[in-house]
């Protein structure tokens, strides 16, 4: 007869292996069933475990949501670990919509720099964007700042117009701050200039559930939606610098 540590040891391994199989067949039974019970669901991206046993995770984009492993329940909210008093759903979000600053295609920014620019943020913005103006406002009071804009005209009404007078200005830099500083606008640019780079942000900005304006992407690849204060983005900066 074989020892009780003989069967523990088989009984170890044949779950490791089995394992994944029974992870892909659940993730198939609730790929399946929430598609079937939710008429005009999304695109379902990723199924896996969440981090609360009998739950798991479903992400539709950049959004999460729970359900059970046979997908007849559905739930909407943020998973909190009570232990840490850490929101689980909220760090799991951050990591998703984190970049890699450094293959951003600067090509394709309006640029400016305070001091000695070593610090650097990249913004996506509107035109008509009343809070990307707050924040152009805030950026003046920072020193040695490298400012990367995306535009991206997703407000309607002249935003695509306004975009591409700044884009094919003689100083796209010097434009967009006259333009949202002052409400100075642009030159009516020549009618053989290139804008295709306004499209290309518009691709990224969705390829990154980019949704709204400003979105501020910092060097470490993480990002904060809308207007921060000066004092706000010091202390992101500095936090930063010290990672």
């Amino acid at each position: 007869m074989l020892k009780l540590k003989t069967w523990t040891a088989m009984a170890v391994t044949f779950l490791a292996s089995a394992w994944p199989l029974l992870t892909q067949a659940n993730e198939a039974v609730i790929r399946k069933s929430l598609t079937e019970k939710l008429s005009g669901l999304p695109k379902i991206e990723e199924v896996r475990q969440s981090p609360m046993a009998g739950l798991w995770e479903v992400r539709i984009g950049s959004e999460i949501r729970y359900t059970d492993a046979s997908g007849n329940y559905l739930i909407e909210g943020e998973l909190i670990d009570l232990r840490t008093r850490r929101n689980l759903t909220e760090d799991r979000v951050n990591r998703l919509l984190t970049l890699d600053f450094s293959a951003l295609p600067i090509k394709d920014a309006v640029v400016w720099k305070s001091g000695n620019g070593k610090r650097k943020i990249a913004v996506f913005a509107d035109p008509n964007c009343g809070y990307c103006k707050r924040f152009e406002r805030s950026l003046q009071e920072m020193k040695d700042l490298t400012v990367y804009t995306f535009l991206i005209p997703i407000l309607g009404g002249d935003s695509a117009e306004k975009s591409r007078a700044v884009w094919c200005a003689k100083d796209s830099g010097a434009a967009w701050q006259a333009l949202m500083l002052e409400g100075k606008a642009p030159p009516r640019p020549a009618a053989a200039c290139d804008d295709a780079a306004i499209e290309r942000n518009l691709a990224l900005s969705r390829r990154h559930h980019i949704n709204g304006t400003p979105a501020i992407i910092f060097e470490d690849g993480s990002r904060a939606p809308g207007a921060l204060s000066a004092d706000q983005l010091e202390r992101r900066l500095q936090n930063l610098g010290k990672n």
